[in-house]
């Protein structure tokens, strides 16, 4: 499968070491339950699939850090994501919102403007509201600025704006420019005397690109990726100078872990919210040099691995702190997977019989269940007892849920929804239905069953069956059928008929919602000036 969302952009066996402490050291000292006000930590995954973790029935690949909280809390076997690429998927997380309701809530490229609306709630604003200290460290790409951004001064508005105390992030992507990181809105380690440009339209004059220096290369691109060379590795976009405050790859996941506990140790006396975004395995797949060559799929293998090692590490510093106990740790995938998605890394050539997907069809961009049923996870053990749920559930309705939680409430309407008992293993009613976002694309998810409308394919024959495009409605029964090989749309044209009309119901009527709202809330704000 080829990078079809680089096409859109153009266009316009490391192990865990045990949890338990070694005989003869100090036992952590635990902290007292407060049961209302638990801390809690988002670990959002980068194109991580249903099937690429060992508790989810991988066997090519073990990963035991990520496993542990699944089998220390509840492993879903439907959760959801609102879509199947990443900027629309982290938008819906952060604001409770579907992402067609926006149409900025698109694949962004790394100098977007914010596109999250500053008056409106978000789920750091709740925590915030509710008492909690905040932050976000690592994958970011919900955009920065307001769309002129100069990276030299302060980059505003940003992550404080929609609600973090605390920020340490990547402006987009690891394959966009510009490849630096930000903390607190700060480009760091930058040099007042090597400035730094970013342009997505044309090269700066003297640069080299992956296009024109291929012999400067270390990694190569399959399709796209032409643009600046960042240690080594060609990008999408172009930046010129700010060389001190460039990343490298390699060094990302330990630095990213080391924020993300230092943000603990920093608020674990208070209640805390963290949002920690790894950055694996999107490509490029980059692991430090400790993962590569680890397991037997090339370097996306290894960034699994790699990211599996964060997560480890990350339970092991709460367990030190004494803080497990009255944590939720949630994590999940922002969207499917893929394997090439830009670059020549064989992950295509050793996968071997690894599912990425596991029993699902598609993968990201890809409207079939690949695409946005993901590895979903909670742990908290002073509550929730270890299980495996089949529940419906949704990340966009973690803001909700975690409302209800906390006992906060906001003023708008939001697509999420209060499901907090079946996050909590309390309940078996889950959401009942979710429309589905492939890429400018949309399906239904009904219960048990999944529909897909007609639309035209502009790509390859091959591209356009993996994300689900084509002449004809499809309707599947996903009990019978979780791989969506039977279309059922002639053998029930009842159920066809039920589903098509709630689908363009629910479409149109949550539009029609929002657009309302955002009117009367101008017309407020101007009776107010």
């Amino acid at each position: 499968m080829r990078n079809l969302e680089y096409v859109f952009c153009t266009l316009v066996g490391i192990s865990s070491i045990p949890n338990t402490l070694l005989a003869g050291q100090a036992q952590p000292r635990k902290k007292p339950i407060n049961k209302q006000q638990p801390n809690i930590i988002l670990i959002v995954a980068d194109d991580l699939g249903y099937g690429d973790l060992s508790c989810y029935g991988a066997h090519r690949i073990s990963t035991p850090g990520m496993d542990r909280i699944a089998n220390e809390g509840i492993r879903f076997t439907q959760g959801f994501c609102t879509a199947a690429t990443s900027t629309p998927s982290r938008y819906s997380v952060m604001t409770g919102l579907y992402p067609w309701t926006s149409k900025d809530a698109k694949i962004l490229p790394g100098n977007a403007a914010l596109i999250i609306d500053t008056e409106k709630i978000t789920l750091p604003k709740l925590m915030k509201q509710a008492g909690y200290a905040t932050g976000s460290i690592g994958k970011w790409h919900i955009g920065l600025g307001d769309g002129n951004v100069d990276w030299n001064k302060d980059v505003h508005p940003g992550a404080a704006e929609i609600g973090y105390d605390y920020s340490f992030i990547q402006a987009a992507t690891n394959d966009r420019v510009p490849c630096v990181f930000l903390e607190n809105g700060r480009v760091v380690g930058l040099d007042p005397n090597d400035p730094l440009y970013v342009d997505y339209r044309k090269n700066f004059p003297g640069e080299p690109t992956g296009k024109n220096n291929p012999e400067l290369l270390r990694m190569h691109p399959s399709v796209g990726h032409a643009g600046s060379i960042v240690n080594g590795v060609p990008r999408i976009g172009f930046q010129k100078g700010g060389k001190a405050a460039q990343w490298k790859d390699e060094e990302m996941a330990e630095l990213f872990l080391d924020k993300a506990k230092q943000f603990v140790n920093d608020h674990k006396n208070a209640p805390f919210f963290l949002y920690y975004g790894l950055h694996q395995p999107h490509v490029p797949r980059v692991p430090n040099e400790r993962f590569a060559g680890k397991s037997p799929m090339g370097p996306r293998g290894d960034a699994i691995l790699e990211a599996d090692w964060c997560v480890s590490e990350f339970l092991k510093e709460l367990d030190q702190l004494g803080l497990a106990e009255n944590t939720i740790v949630v994590l999940t995938s922002d969207n499917g997977p893929v394997l090439d998605d830009g670059y020549k890394d064989d992950a295509v050539e050793l996968i071997g019989d690894h599912k990425i997907a596991g029993p699902l069809r598609g993968g990201k961009t890809s409207m079939f269940d690949g695409g946005t049923r993901i590895p979903f996870m909670l742990r908290w053990p002073a509550v929730v007892k270890p299980q495996v749920s089949d529940v419906f559930v949704c990340q966009m309705d973690l803001l909700a849920s975690f409302a209800s939680l906390l006992g906060q409430t906001y003023p708008e309407k939001l697509d999420s929804e209060n499901t907090l008992d079946a996050f909590l293993g309390k309940s078996k009613k889950g959401r009942e239905e979710l429309v589905i976002e492939g890429m400018f694309n949309y399906a239904y998810r009904q219960g048990d069953w999944a529909l897909i409308p007609p639309y035209f394919n502009p790509y390859s024959k091959e591209d356009g069956e993996f994300i689900g495009l084509g002449y004809g409605y499809k309707l599947y029964n996903l009990k019978k059928d979780i791989s969506q090989q039977e279309n059922l749309a002639d053998k029930y044209p009842k159920k066809l008929g039920e589903m098509i009309n709630r689908f363009e119901y629910l479409k149109s009527t949550t539009i029609i919602h929002h657009r309302i709202s955002k009117i009367i809330g101008y017309y407020f704000l101007y009776l107010l000036r």
